[in-house]
């Protein structure tokens, strides 16, 4: 007999959905390759989610609370504004020496849609949206002239050393965003 609960088996769908679609993309991880991953029923997909579209979205809204989570675990471990703003590339740098680092989730999946109003891309929107405004409270926080500009400078940086370390295979990427984000901070 099976003890494991209903939420347990929800987690587990959505645990093995997001490691697949990280891994490979959406259009990569079909329903049989998730199934036999996760070792449950097609049915117990279906009892859950309504459809791959819906469980999808639900694989990656957890990811993006539980990476938010974690950068900002990162961050405030350090003392000073001025250092959190610059742990943001050092909690990066540790990503990036992962072993199961493959760039960033949402970056990745919205370069698989077409369409500006496709659900996948409206969550990246928000995904990024949400490191801004949390970029932003640091700018705050530390007093910058102009919190903004400032936080959409460095999302910028954060989002091109991901890019180049994924890329180019590159973890150095973020020593070179946190040297940059030192000279924005500077000025």
């Amino acid at each position: 007999m099976n003890d494991m609960t209903s939420n347990e088996t929800r987690d587990i769908i959505l645990d093995v959905t997001e490691k697949l679609i990280y891994k490979s993309g959406i259009a990569a991880t079909g329903m049989d390759l998730l199934v036999k991953t996760a070792g449950v029923s097609r049915k117990s997909v279906y009892r859950y989610f309504a459809n791959k579209d819906e469980l999808v979205l639900a694989a990656l809204q957890r990811r993006d609370e539980r990476w938010l989570q974690w950068l900002r675990h990162e961050v405030e471990r350090s003392e000073t504004t001025g250092e959190r703003l610059l742990a943001l590339f050092s909690a990066l740098k540790a990503w990036f020496g992962s072993s199961d680092f493959r760039g960033c989730a949402f970056i990745n999946t919205s370069g698989e849609t077409g369409n500006p109003q496709d659900p996948v891309r409206l969550l990246a929107k928000a995904h990024k949206q949400k490191l801004f405004e949390y970029v932003r409270e640091l700018c705050q926080a530390h007093g910058t002239p102009d919190p903004d500009q400032q936080a959409a400078q460095l999302l910028i940086l954060i989002d091109g050393a991901i890019t180049v370390a994924l890329v180019m295979g590159d973890s150095t990427s973020a020593d070179n965003a946190q040297c940059m984000a030192r000279m924005l901070l500077e000025c």
